[in-house]
Protein backbone atom coordinates (compact mmCIF):
# COMPACT_ATOMS: atom_id res chain seq x y z
CA UNK A 1 0.00 0.00 0.00
CA UNK A 2 1.86 3.23 -0.75
CA UNK A 3 2.28 5.98 1.61
CA UNK A 4 -0.81 8.19 2.54
CA UNK A 5 1.48 11.19 2.57
CA UNK A 6 2.46 10.60 -0.75
CA UNK A 7 -0.70 9.51 -2.12
CA UNK A 8 -1.98 13.16 -0.85
CA UNK A 9 0.62 14.70 -2.07
CA UNK A 10 -0.03 13.28 -5.25
CA UNK A 11 -3.75 14.22 -5.28
CA UNK A 12 -3.03 17.84 -3.95
CA UNK A 13 -0.71 18.06 -6.92
CA UNK A 14 -3.22 16.74 -9.44
CA UNK A 15 -5.59 18.80 -8.44
CA UNK A 16 -3.63 22.15 -8.59
CA UNK A 17 -2.69 21.51 -12.29
CA UNK A 18 -6.40 20.41 -12.87
CA UNK A 19 -7.05 24.07 -11.28
CA UNK A 20 -4.64 26.08 -13.40
CA UNK A 21 -5.64 24.48 -16.31
CA UNK A 22 -9.63 25.43 -15.75
CA UNK A 23 -8.22 29.27 -14.82
CA UNK A 24 -6.13 29.40 -18.07
CA UNK A 25 -9.07 28.46 -19.81
CA UNK A 26 -11.33 31.01 -18.32
CA UNK A 27 -9.29 33.50 -18.45
CA UNK A 28 -9.00 32.81 -22.26
CA UNK A 29 -12.88 32.99 -22.60
CA UNK A 30 -13.30 35.64 -19.54
CA UNK A 31 -15.43 39.17 -20.49
CA UNK A 32 -16.79 38.31 -23.78
CA UNK A 33 -18.34 41.62 -24.33
CA UNK A 34 -14.64 43.47 -24.06
CA UNK A 35 -13.61 45.25 -27.14
CA UNK A 36 -10.87 43.36 -28.87
CA UNK A 37 -9.09 41.94 -31.55
CA UNK A 38 -10.29 38.54 -31.08
CA UNK A 39 -8.23 35.07 -31.36
CA UNK A 40 -9.93 31.79 -32.23
CA UNK A 41 -8.52 29.17 -29.99
CA UNK A 42 -8.78 26.36 -32.29
CA UNK A 43 -7.45 27.69 -35.02
CA UNK A 44 -5.64 30.85 -34.17
CA UNK A 45 -6.91 33.64 -36.87
CA UNK A 46 -7.28 36.80 -35.31
CA UNK A 47 -10.37 38.85 -36.26
CA UNK A 48 -10.51 43.10 -36.84
CA UNK A 49 -11.39 44.85 -33.69
CA UNK A 50 -15.15 44.62 -32.43
CA UNK A 51 -17.41 44.74 -29.53
CA UNK A 52 -17.12 41.44 -27.88
CA UNK A 53 -16.05 38.20 -30.03
CA UNK A 54 -17.32 37.82 -33.32
CA UNK A 55 -20.30 35.38 -33.70
CA UNK A 56 -18.27 32.33 -35.52
CA UNK A 57 -15.27 31.47 -37.13
CA UNK A 58 -15.56 31.17 -41.40
CA UNK A 59 -12.34 29.15 -41.31
CA UNK A 60 -13.36 26.62 -38.96
CA UNK A 61 -16.85 26.06 -40.44
CA UNK A 62 -14.76 25.70 -43.36
CA UNK A 63 -14.86 22.08 -44.48
CA UNK A 64 -10.94 21.84 -44.16
CA UNK A 65 -11.32 22.69 -40.11
CA UNK A 66 -13.63 22.48 -37.17
CA UNK A 67 -15.35 24.12 -34.61
CA UNK A 68 -13.55 22.88 -31.24
CA UNK A 69 -15.49 20.23 -29.55
CA UNK A 70 -16.36 22.56 -26.65
CA UNK A 71 -18.24 25.08 -29.01
CA UNK A 72 -16.25 28.35 -30.81
CA UNK A 73 -13.59 29.64 -27.92
CA UNK A 74 -12.08 33.03 -27.91
CA UNK A 75 -9.23 34.67 -26.28
CA UNK A 76 -6.47 37.65 -27.41
CA UNK A 77 -3.31 38.89 -27.19
CA UNK A 78 -3.57 40.68 -24.15
CA UNK A 79 -5.22 37.18 -22.40
CA UNK A 80 -2.31 35.10 -24.10
CA UNK A 81 0.11 37.07 -21.56
CA UNK A 82 2.35 35.17 -19.46
CA UNK A 83 0.11 31.69 -20.34
CA UNK A 84 2.01 31.34 -24.16
CA UNK A 85 5.60 31.41 -25.45
CA UNK A 86 7.59 31.37 -28.49
CA UNK A 87 10.04 28.86 -28.38
CA UNK A 88 13.23 29.41 -31.04
CA UNK A 89 15.37 27.13 -32.77
CA UNK A 90 18.10 27.34 -35.29
CA UNK A 91 16.94 24.62 -37.81
CA UNK A 92 20.13 25.70 -39.87
CA UNK A 93 22.13 28.53 -41.14
CA UNK A 94 20.25 31.70 -41.73
CA UNK A 95 16.92 29.83 -40.61
CA UNK A 96 15.10 29.76 -37.24
CA UNK A 97 11.65 28.38 -36.29
CA UNK A 98 9.22 30.20 -33.98
CA UNK A 99 6.71 27.84 -32.21
CA UNK A 100 4.27 28.31 -29.28
CA UNK A 101 4.20 26.81 -26.58
CA UNK A 102 1.41 25.28 -25.36
CA UNK A 103 -0.30 24.55 -28.00
CA UNK A 104 -3.11 26.88 -29.69
CA UNK A 105 -4.62 26.97 -32.89
CA UNK A 106 -3.55 24.57 -34.82
CA UNK A 107 0.16 24.18 -33.63
CA UNK A 108 2.24 24.75 -36.53
CA UNK A 109 5.68 26.19 -36.46
CA UNK A 110 6.53 29.58 -38.37
CA UNK A 111 10.27 30.33 -39.70
CA UNK A 112 12.59 33.36 -40.09
CA UNK A 113 14.70 33.23 -43.21
CA UNK A 114 17.67 35.54 -43.01
CA UNK A 115 19.33 36.76 -46.15
CA UNK A 116 21.05 39.65 -47.11
CA UNK A 117 18.67 42.12 -47.90
CA UNK A 118 16.26 41.45 -44.70
CA UNK A 119 14.66 38.35 -43.35
CA UNK A 120 11.18 37.00 -43.90
CA UNK A 121 9.05 35.45 -41.72
CA UNK A 122 7.81 32.42 -43.79
CA UNK A 123 4.48 31.41 -42.15
CA UNK A 124 2.97 32.62 -38.38
CA UNK A 125 2.37 31.77 -35.29
CA UNK A 126 -0.35 33.15 -32.75
CA UNK A 127 1.84 34.09 -30.27
CA UNK A 128 3.61 37.14 -29.99
CA UNK A 129 5.38 38.84 -27.18
CA UNK A 130 8.48 41.06 -25.58
CA UNK A 131 10.42 38.27 -25.59
CA UNK A 132 9.53 37.23 -28.85
CA UNK A 133 9.87 40.49 -30.10
CA UNK A 134 13.68 41.12 -28.93
CA UNK A 135 14.23 37.84 -29.89
CA UNK A 136 13.19 38.72 -33.96
CA UNK A 137 14.97 42.03 -33.48
CA UNK A 138 18.33 40.72 -32.27
CA UNK A 139 18.43 38.76 -35.51
CA UNK A 140 17.62 41.55 -37.71
CA UNK A 141 13.98 42.13 -37.36
CA UNK A 142 11.30 41.72 -40.59
CA UNK A 143 11.57 43.02 -43.46
CA UNK A 144 8.19 41.34 -44.82
CA UNK A 145 5.72 38.66 -43.88
CA UNK A 146 4.35 35.77 -46.33
CA UNK A 147 1.82 32.90 -45.05
CA UNK A 148 1.10 29.45 -47.20
CA UNK A 149 -2.50 29.73 -46.19
CA UNK A 150 -5.38 30.73 -44.12
CA UNK A 151 -5.09 28.73 -41.28
CA UNK A 152 -1.88 29.86 -40.45
CA UNK A 153 -3.03 34.06 -41.06
CA UNK A 154 -3.10 33.73 -37.18
CA UNK A 155 -1.69 37.31 -35.97
CA UNK A 156 -0.22 37.83 -39.20
CA UNK A 157 -1.01 41.87 -39.01
CA UNK A 158 0.23 42.09 -35.84
CA UNK A 159 3.21 40.87 -36.91
CA UNK A 160 3.69 43.19 -39.54
CA UNK A 161 2.89 46.38 -37.23
CA UNK A 162 5.11 45.78 -34.21
CA UNK A 163 8.25 45.66 -36.87
CA UNK A 164 7.37 48.60 -38.90
CA UNK A 165 4.19 47.66 -40.81
CA UNK A 166 6.19 45.68 -43.28
CA UNK A 167 4.17 44.21 -46.22
CA UNK A 168 2.66 40.87 -45.99
CA UNK A 169 2.22 38.61 -49.22
CA UNK A 170 -1.02 36.55 -49.69
CA UNK A 171 -2.07 35.32 -53.33
CA UNK A 172 -5.15 37.13 -53.91
CA UNK A 173 -7.50 33.93 -54.67
CA UNK A 174 -7.43 33.69 -50.58
CA UNK A 175 -8.86 37.14 -50.44
CA UNK A 176 -11.97 36.02 -48.67
CA UNK A 177 -10.21 34.30 -45.70
CA UNK A 178 -8.40 37.19 -44.47
CA UNK A 179 -10.33 38.39 -41.54
CA UNK A 180 -8.55 40.84 -40.50
CA UNK A 181 -7.73 43.48 -43.68
CA UNK A 182 -5.22 45.85 -42.94
CA UNK A 183 -3.03 48.16 -45.28
CA UNK A 184 0.02 46.11 -45.30
CA UNK A 185 -1.45 43.17 -47.18
CA UNK A 186 -0.50 43.09 -50.03
CA UNK A 187 -2.43 40.36 -52.35
CA UNK A 188 -0.31 39.40 -55.68
CA UNK A 189 -1.62 37.41 -58.68
CA UNK A 190 -0.12 34.62 -61.07
CA UNK A 191 2.08 31.83 -60.41
CA UNK A 192 4.87 33.18 -58.56
CA UNK A 193 6.32 36.17 -57.01
CA UNK A 194 9.86 36.86 -55.72
CA UNK A 195 10.90 38.32 -52.89
CA UNK A 196 13.64 39.99 -51.10
CA UNK A 197 17.13 37.90 -50.85
CA UNK A 198 16.61 35.62 -53.82
CA UNK A 199 13.01 34.15 -52.33
CA UNK A 200 10.01 33.08 -54.47
CA UNK A 201 6.90 32.27 -53.69
CA UNK A 202 5.11 29.93 -55.97
CA UNK A 203 0.93 29.37 -56.28
CA UNK A 204 0.26 25.78 -56.11
CA UNK A 205 -3.63 25.45 -55.38
CA UNK A 206 -4.48 22.54 -53.95
CA UNK A 207 -5.36 22.66 -49.93
CA UNK A 208 -6.51 26.07 -50.99
CA UNK A 209 -6.67 27.68 -54.51
CA UNK A 210 -4.01 30.69 -53.10
CA UNK A 211 -1.85 27.94 -51.37
CA UNK A 212 1.76 29.17 -51.56
CA UNK A 213 5.28 27.82 -50.75
CA UNK A 214 8.33 29.57 -50.21
CA UNK A 215 11.68 28.47 -52.34
CA UNK A 216 14.95 29.52 -50.79
CA UNK A 217 17.64 28.66 -53.03
CA UNK A 218 20.41 29.53 -50.80
CA UNK A 219 18.84 26.98 -48.03
CA UNK A 220 20.95 23.29 -47.37
CA UNK A 221 24.07 25.19 -48.29
CA UNK A 222 23.29 26.50 -51.18
CA UNK A 223 20.88 23.06 -52.36
CA UNK A 224 17.60 24.82 -52.08
CA UNK A 225 14.93 24.58 -49.78
CA UNK A 226 11.79 24.34 -50.07
CA UNK A 227 9.45 25.86 -46.80
CA UNK A 228 5.77 23.99 -47.68
CA UNK A 229 3.76 24.81 -44.82
CA UNK A 230 0.60 22.08 -44.99
CA UNK A 231 1.87 21.09 -48.92
CA UNK A 232 3.53 19.17 -49.38
CA UNK A 233 2.54 17.74 -45.73
CA UNK A 234 5.96 15.99 -44.07
CA UNK A 235 4.57 12.37 -43.57
CA UNK A 236 5.67 10.37 -40.26
CA UNK A 237 7.55 8.31 -42.50
CA UNK A 238 9.40 11.25 -43.36
CA UNK A 239 11.11 10.00 -47.00
CA UNK A 240 7.14 10.94 -47.86
CA UNK A 241 5.24 13.39 -48.44
CA UNK A 242 1.12 14.05 -48.81
CA UNK A 243 -1.67 16.34 -49.86
CA UNK A 244 -4.77 16.53 -48.75
CA UNK A 245 -8.03 19.02 -49.23
CA UNK A 246 -8.81 18.35 -45.74
CA UNK A 247 -6.19 16.73 -43.38
CA UNK A 248 -8.54 17.01 -40.16
CA UNK A 249 -11.01 15.83 -41.88
CA UNK A 250 -9.49 13.21 -44.39
CA UNK A 251 -10.69 14.58 -47.82
CA UNK A 252 -8.08 13.69 -50.45
CA UNK A 253 -7.06 15.68 -53.46
CA UNK A 254 -8.41 14.80 -57.15
CA UNK A 255 -5.52 13.71 -59.41
CA UNK A 256 -5.68 17.28 -61.84
CA UNK A 257 -4.59 19.10 -58.37
CA UNK A 258 -1.96 16.54 -57.35
CA UNK A 259 -0.28 17.36 -60.97
CA UNK A 260 -0.74 21.27 -60.89
CA UNK A 261 0.69 20.80 -57.60
CA UNK A 262 3.65 18.89 -59.25
CA UNK A 263 4.08 21.26 -61.99
CA UNK A 264 4.08 24.05 -60.07
CA UNK A 265 6.92 22.48 -58.20
CA UNK A 266 9.01 21.04 -60.86
CA UNK A 267 10.98 24.15 -61.77
CA UNK A 268 12.36 24.58 -58.44
CA UNK A 269 15.90 22.70 -56.89
CA UNK A 270 15.52 22.20 -53.46
CA UNK A 271 17.53 19.39 -51.37
CA UNK A 272 15.52 20.26 -48.09
CA UNK A 273 11.85 20.49 -47.13
CA UNK A 274 10.52 22.01 -43.65
CA UNK A 275 6.84 21.31 -43.17
CA UNK A 276 4.30 23.06 -40.72
CA UNK A 277 4.99 20.95 -37.67
CA UNK A 278 8.29 20.40 -35.62
CA UNK A 279 10.24 17.46 -36.67
CA UNK A 280 8.56 16.95 -39.76
CA UNK A 281 11.22 17.82 -42.49
CA UNK A 282 12.62 15.94 -45.32
CA UNK A 283 16.44 16.27 -44.76
CA UNK A 284 17.35 15.67 -48.12
CA UNK A 285 16.42 14.43 -51.71
CA UNK A 286 13.12 16.13 -50.46
CA UNK A 287 12.56 17.09 -54.92
CA UNK A 288 12.84 13.83 -55.12
CA UNK A 289 10.68 12.59 -52.27
CA UNK A 290 7.95 14.93 -53.61
CA UNK A 291 7.75 13.53 -56.99
CA UNK A 292 7.96 9.72 -55.65
CA UNK A 293 5.03 10.74 -53.20
CA UNK A 294 2.46 12.57 -55.94
CA UNK A 295 2.83 9.54 -58.23
CA UNK A 296 2.31 7.14 -55.30
CA UNK A 297 -0.78 9.26 -54.29
CA UNK A 298 -2.41 9.50 -57.72
CA UNK A 299 -1.62 5.75 -57.99
CA UNK A 300 -3.78 5.20 -55.09
CA UNK A 301 -6.70 7.12 -55.60
CA UNK A 302 -6.82 5.97 -59.66
CA UNK A 303 -10.30 4.26 -60.72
Amino acid sequence: MSDPKTRRTFLKRTAAVVAALQATTLTLAKDSKARGKYICITCGIQFKESDGPPNNCPICEDERQYVGWDGQQWTTLDDMKGKFSNKIKQEEENLHSIFTQPKIGIGQRAFLVRTGKGNILWDCVPQLDDDTIKAVKALGGLAAVAVSHPHYYTTMVEWSQVFGKVPVYIHAADREWVMRPDPVIEFWKGGSKELIGGLTLVNTGGHFEGFQVLHWPGGAKGKGVLLSGDQPQVCRDRRWVSFMYSYLNLIPLPARAIRRITASLKPLEYERLYGAFPGLTVTKDAKGAVERSAARYVKAIAV
